[in-house]
Order: structure tokens, then sequence, then C-alpha cells
């Protein structure tokens, strides 16, 4: 791993539902508090994340804006503009069809992802050289991309591609790209800040992150070990219970309060004021409610708030909304009943990773825009107060994930070295699988197997699991499957269909749940051989991502080996 020798700069970049960021550390840096998080941002300063939203000129071949102001854009009220292009993310992971959104015929998710990274590259490239000179973004850069918890192998496959179609990294394969999920990350940052703000530093103590953003909510609880490393003690967990499920719930009030066809007419048309009242109830009623005064209201004006809306009202609708000059009333019942089936879905994850961790917490904490709710925090508090002695929320919480992935990047690095020290350790010890894994294997039909798998030639198909979920791998560890010999005296090589599964006793690979993950091709030399040719094949999972690596078992030759995801 020569080439990293060759990193001096770290980026961190978290690319989000609603938001996306991204911050920068020099390896030669031993002090967190220098990391860079981007605060200048096209068309606003100051913040520390920007939109996650694209603007396309018409025929969607050509991003004309992207981040805040393709969100604000002056809209000029004519039916052919084209709109925002938001929440493209959902359309990755396990989400519900009827949340993703919908997308332009002319434009696939995958192009739309790539698109925003392209942009958000070009501002990373153009940053770097404010605080370093010499830096060359493809030999010199690590990009560490954080992604949800329960995103799936080709989930990341997805992003991977994305993310080199984005001119980011020189190949797709390129080690230069490295994964964390977006829990791991602000673990990261807490260990680093709000565990030693806490006094909570001695080993053995363990943490859980909440980490709430604007699609998912993901979970960890990491252990903190000597040396500054944490373990993974439970399987990570994630959801779609973001906050932007409340703002769905706030346009669905709308709708029966002035008629559906009203407000999808204001989404077309001047969709600028349609997100600027779904934002005046983000600032007013999703972080300002607590849940606690039960005379908590808030009242829109409409005519001030989204003055084109009105032209589009009708009916028995409009005549209820003159009569209450335009305004809308939402008393705490109301606001109780948007967040309660969001907020209740985090409370049980929380619940089960303390069940599964056998309650043996001593922190919480909140990342996340979402976290900074009132009233989520206060429905934590009162859930979990008992058992768990500290929850809080750690500085700079919308910066956690960007700066805990350029301290796990530096961290990477610098334990896989050439040049470091051999004490150089990363700060993720272990992690949790999430899946069980394993090979498709043609085995000798036996009395008891299902009569109906029996093939011509007295063979079963089975799966055959290498590793299964629930078990806590190091960062490092390879698991093995020996004594594989070729079929035929001339074959030069061998060929293996990996699989993955949420099943811990999975049969068969066409199970359901049982999901095709990729292929390993191992080349054969040494054909004079014949069939004498053990081999060993080595699969890591600690890290985000599988590797594979083959050799001989008698002389030790390595073989040349490839690991190809299956299409997706």
């Amino acid at each position: 791993m020569s080439w990293l020798n060759e990193i001096r700069v770290i980026v961190g970049l978290d690319f989000g539902t609603t938001y996306s960021g991204f911050s920068l550390f020099h390896v030669d840096d031993d002090d967190i508090r220098n990391i860079k998080t981007n605060s200048e941002w096209p068309g606003e300063m100051g913040k520390l994340k920007t939109n996650t939203v694209l603007q396309y000129k018409d025929d969607f071949k050509e991003v004309e804006l992207w981040g805040y102001p393709a969100l604000y854009k002056k809209s000029n009220g004519k039916s052919n503009e084209t709109k925002p292009v938001e929440l493209f993310k959902l359309h990755l992971g396990n989400c519900l069809e009827k949340f993703k959104p919908k997308l332009p015929k002319q434009l696939t998710y995958k192009q739309a992802i790539t698109d925003y990274l392209y942009n958000i590259g070009e501002l990373i490239k153009e940053t770097i050289p404010k605080y370093w000179t010499g830096i060359d973004f493809m030999e010199h850069v690590l990009l560490v991309l954080t992604v949800p918890a329960e995103y799936s192998e080709n989930d990341k496959a997805t992003m991977r591609e994305c993310i080199f179609n984005a001119g980011l990294i020189s190949e797709k394969n390129s080690e230069r790209l490295q994964f964390t999920t977006e829990p791991e990350a602000a673990a990261i940052y807490c260990m680093y800040s709000s565990l030693k703000e806490y006094k909570l530093t001695e080993p053995g103590t363990t943490f859980m992150i909440v980490d709430c953003g604007g699609g998912t909510v993901d979970l960890t609880t990491r252990k903190l070990l000597e040396g500054n490393q944490l373990s993974e003690i439970t399987e990570r967990a994630g959801d779609f219970c973001g906050s932007t499920f409340i703002d769905n719930e706030f346009i669905e009030l709308l709708k029966r309060k002035v008629g559906d066809k009203a407000v999808e007419t204001l989404r077309e048309r001047h969709y600028g004021q349609l997100q600027y009242a779904v934002q005046e109830f983000c600032q007013e009623v999703k972080l300002e409610f607590t849940g606690i005064d039960p005379n908590f209201k808030y009242e829109m004006d409409l005519e001030e708030i989204a003055p084109a809306l009105i032209q589009y009202v009708t009916g028995s609708e409009r005549a209820l909304m003159k009569e209450n000059e335009w305004m809308i009333e939402l008393d705490f019942n109301i606001i109780k009943s948007m967040f309660d089936p969001i907020i209740d879905r985090i409370i049980e994850m929380i619940r089960v990773q303390l069940d599964n961790s056998l309650g043996k917490c001593s922190a919480i904490f909140l990342v996340g825009g979402f976290g900074q709710s009132n009233y989520l925090q206060e429905r934590i508090e009162k859930e979990f107060s008992q058992t768990v002695k500290n929850i809080s929320i750690p500085n700079q919480p919308i910066a956690a994930i960007v700066r805990g992935a350029a301290i796990y990047g530096r961290s990477l690095q610098r334990s896989r070295n050439l040049k470091s020290t051999n004490d150089s350790k990363c700060v993720i010890a272990t992690r949790i699988l999430k899946y069980t894994f394993g090979i498709k294997l043609y085995v000798k039909w036996e009395e008891g197997d299902p009569p109906d798998r029996l093939t011509s030639d007295g063979m079963i198909i089975k799966f055959c699991p290498i590793i299964k979920c629930k078990t806590e791998i190091k960062m490092d560890q390879e698991i093995t499957v020996e004594n594989l010999f070729p079929l035929y005296s001339d074959q030069i090589r061998l060929y293996f269909e990996i699989f993955y599964t949420r099943e811990q006793n999975a049969l068969y690979c066409d199970e359901p749940g049982v999901n095709l993950l990729g292929y390993l091709h191992i080349d054969l030399p040494d054909v004079h051989l014949g069939t004498n040719r053990p081999c060993t094949f080595c699969l890591s999972f600690g890290e985000m991502e599988i590797k594979a690596r083959a050799f001989n078992q008698t002389n030790g030759q390595n073989y040349q080996t490839k690991f190809e995801l299956s299409d997706f």
C-alpha cells in the first residue's frame, strides 16, 4: 500500500438526504481542532452544510444551480419551468416507494447523485489550496464518504460508482475512497469531544450515537477501548424516520386545508413559496415544539408566506380559508400528531439498541439536524433518563459526521502507512456484521435433502455460510475458505458466487432475503499440476467494503483475485 505514503489530506464527505457538507484534515496534524469544516457555499456563508438540491436546465443535461441557490431560485411562474431536484438519495436503501421522490423522466437517481457529487467535488478541489499548496487531488487525497447504517453492499457499490463517475477517484475500485457509516463517524467525533467533556474517558465506557438526519435515523453503540479505539458492541441500525417525513406531514395538512390541487399547482409553478412555507414550519415549529406546553400553537398567514397559493384555492376550501382570513392554525395536538409516529419509531430503535447492549450505556449523544428538535430531546430524556445518565448534544452536532469521517480517514491512513510506527492503530477496532455471507456450493444430494432440489447429476445447490451476521470482527481480520480444488486438470480459473442475507441459518441461495452480492474470480496458473492445486481464499469484512485474496496452499503463491459486484 505504498500509495498511502502519498496521502496528504483527508476529506470527510457527508452526502445527506437534505443537507451535505465536508471537512478537511492534514495527515501531519495531531490536533482535531484544526479540522477545516467548510462554511463557504454557493449563495451563502457561515453554514456548515448546504442543501442537497439540484436545479437543471430545461433538458436536464446540465446543472444550472446546486445547493442553497437551487432550492430558492426565483420562479418565473411558467408551467414548463424546471423544478429543483431533491431527496434523490432516498432512492437508495430500502425506503418505501411512496417516499421516493418522483424524478423527471429524463433523469435517473444515479445521475442526480453523480451530478451533485461532481459539483461538491469541484468545490472541495477549489477549497484545499486555500489551506495547503501542492496538493494533487487524485494522488494526495483520501476521500472518506459517510453512508447510512442500513445501506447494503449494493448501495455502497452504487455510491462508489457515482463517486467515480463524478471524477472524484481515478479508478472505480480505487482505495482512495473509503466508507464509514454516519453514526460511526459521529461516534468517533464524540469520542474526541463529548466523552472528554463529560469525563467519560475510562476504557470500557459504552455510549450510543443517535444520528437524526433528514432521511434516515441511524444508531450505533460503541465501547471505548485502550489507546483511543472504539469497538462496536451491537449491530448498528437505521430506519427512514428522519425530519423530512415530518415536513411531509405538514404538506399533507396544508393539502387538507386548501385542497390537493392547489398545493400541487403551487409546487409546479411557485416551488420557492412552497419551500419557504416548509422552512417557516421547520424554524417555528419543528425545532421549537417541546411537547410540554399544551398552549403551544402556531399560526401561518398564507397571504404572507405563500401569496401565490391563494389564486389556486377553490370551492369549499376557499370559502373556509377566506372566513379564517387565510390563516392556518396548528395547535398542540395537531403538531404532536405530526411528530409522534416518527419519534415513536426512534424511541423503539433506541430501546432495541439498549436491550441488545444489555443496558450497558453511559451516554446517548444526539447528532444531526433533527437531533436539535426540542420535542425529540424531551421524549428521549423522558424515556431513558432512568437508565442512561447522560443524554446530550455534542458541540457542533451538525458537523459531527464530517469531522468524525476526517478523523477516521486519518487514523486509517496512519495505521496502514508503511512509514507509520508499529503502534499506529485505526480508531475503529471492531465492527458487528449486519449480514451473513456465504457462497453457492454444488454438493452431493443426501437423504433428508428436499427431493425437489435434486439435480439430474445427483447434486444439490446450497448456501454455504462463510461468516454469520451479528459477528464481531476486527478491522484487519480475514475469514479463510480452504481446500478448494479445480474440478478439471486444465482449469485456469475458480469462480464463486457470493450471497448475503440478514438470516443466520439460510440453507439455499434462492430463499427470500438471500441476495447475490457478486462474483469471486481466482486465476489458477500451474496447469501442469493438474487438479492438485489446493487453493485458499480469504475475505476481509472488517472494513465497510469486502476485500478478497487467494493463494496456493502448497507453495504459497498468490493468485490474481478479482471480486466483482453483481449488477444492481
